[in-house]
């Protein structure tokens, strides 16, 4: 299943729906992790959202679409909260009852691509501040509905998406088959937040690590290694690659077998060699890592993510996976308390983040290939490099989104081909590691 971008989304023509509930008034309180508290303290805004988009194989009744919804909604606690800024602006999340409301068919404009009237739909709906900040958007075709699930990033990550839409092609089914379409409960994102930040302070090694990382940035997070140009915002480039198909995906992870590391580690080995060559710097880079570290929440729909830093010099395969143990481990703590010191997550122009997920290890899984299930990202302007990784039964996609000026063009597109390149050569060459 691969990322793509709104604007490369393959969406056919029909009536745009989307299901437009009742939600109450703000009511009780609940707590808010540092992740969601940075993400809606930017304000609200378009183009704030993630999306994964699927095709039905045969119609469905709309009543029956707006129920299984509804069991989706009534079984993710964060799917019934909203922000509301504070008296002194700061995002406060509060509790809401969301009930079935009403089909909306917006309009498509003669001449207008699909693609542009949907992001028009998800940029007005799905922004940190809404109420919802989530919508189910549907287009009818005679052979089938395609359903778009979108929510603001404050409410979901990229797994969280994958659990919406297993839950909501579970809870269609049990309509067809006569029964309720109600949900197991399962943990909200508001108690992960609350087990979080009782966890004990991070220890002093902990702190000592994140000190040198962003010192060594310069008092913030890494940046990409080479000129990108205008550091004000600009509008996004974003770049779609298939890195390695099936069969070379299996001949890479016979190589890092090989060399007893993981395919992640072998393809920071890859971004090692490249920014050293390219840049003569080692490879430094934000890096999300999950937060669902107990079974109980892998069910669950919230932001489970937050950032660490991998640091890497060494091209040596046994040392990048050093790096990426160690990375791991650095944003396994609360950053709250560790960001402190610099009075949240610093950041500058030219942010570097790298993305890795693998979906054949998630213990969450759809007929992907079957539903045409694709995620989805908003439109953007922004100045820094952002780069997913995803790997399925389908083999190795890339996804980047860099500022589109002249010089990142160069810069960005110079070292993903050698990235490109580099991975495909550690696929094809298995001889030096093979005695």
């Amino acid at each position: 299943m691969r990322l793509t971008h709104v604007a490369h989304l393959r969406l056919p023509f029909g009536p745009l729906l989307s299901h437009d509930p009742i939600v109450s008034e703000p009511g009780a309180r609940l707590p808010v992790s540092f992740d969601q508290a940075r993400h809606v303290s930017f304000g609200d805004r378009p183009g704030s959202w993630m999306a994964l988009a699927m095709r039905l194989p045969s119609p469905v009744p709309r009543d029956d679409l707006a129920a299984a919804w509804c069991a989706v909604v009534q079984a993710h606690g964060t799917l019934r909260s909203v922000f509301v800024p504070d008296d002194d602006g700061t995002p406060a999340l509060h509790e809401v009852t969301v009930e079935a409301g009403r089909w909306t068919e917006h309009e498509v404009l003669p001449g207008q691509a699909m693609n542009d009237a949907l992001r028009d739909v998800l940029d007005a709906t799905c922004r940190p501040y809404a109420r919802p900040s989530h919508r189910f958007c549907v287009i009818e075709t005679a052979d089938g509905p395609t359903l778009v699930i979108a929510a603001d990033h404050a409410h979901v990550d990229m797994w969280s998406l994958l659990v919406i839409a297993r839950d909501l092609l579970a809870a269609l089914g049990r309509i067809g088959e006569g029964e309720s379409p109600a949900l197991p409960a399962v943990p909200t994102f508001a108690e992960h937040t609350v087990e979080l930040a009782q966890r004990p302070p991070a220890p002093d090694e902990i702190r000592e690590r994140w000190d040198h990382v962003i010192e060594a940035g310069g008092g913030a997070m890494p940046r990409f290694p080479l000129p990108l140009g205008d550091p004000t915002p600009q509008p996004e480039r974003v770049v779609i690659r298939d890195v390695l198909d099936l069969r070379e995906l299996a001949d890479f992870s016979a190589r890092a077998s090989a060399e007893r590391v993981s395919t992640l580690a072998l393809a920071v080995s890859a971004m090692t060699a490249i920014t050293l060559e390219l840049a003569g710097t080692p490879l430094r880079t934000v890096f999300p890592v999950h937060s669902r570290h107990q079974d109980r929440w892998h069910d669950s729909v919230g932001w489970f993510i937050t950032n660490s830093v991998l640091e890497s010099a060494d091209t040596d395969p046994r040392a990048c996976s050093a790096a990426v143990k160690q990375a791991i481990r650095l944003g396994s703590w609360p950053l709250a308390d560790l960001m402190a010191p610099w009075g949240g997550m610093p950041e500058q122009p030219g942010m570097f983040a790298v993305s890795w997920l693998d979906l054949r290890r998630l213990p969450v899984r759809i007929d992907a290939a079957g539903l045409d299930a694709q995620y989805v990202g908003a439109a953007i302007r922004t100045h820094g490099v952002m780069l997913w990784f995803i790997i399925d039964d389908s083999g190795v996609h890339l996804r980047c989104r860099y500022p589109d000026t002249h010089v990142a063009r160069a810069s960005v597109g110079t070292w993903l081909d050698a990235l490109v390149a580099r991975m495909r050569d550690l696929a094809a060459d298995l001889t030096d590691v093979q005695a």
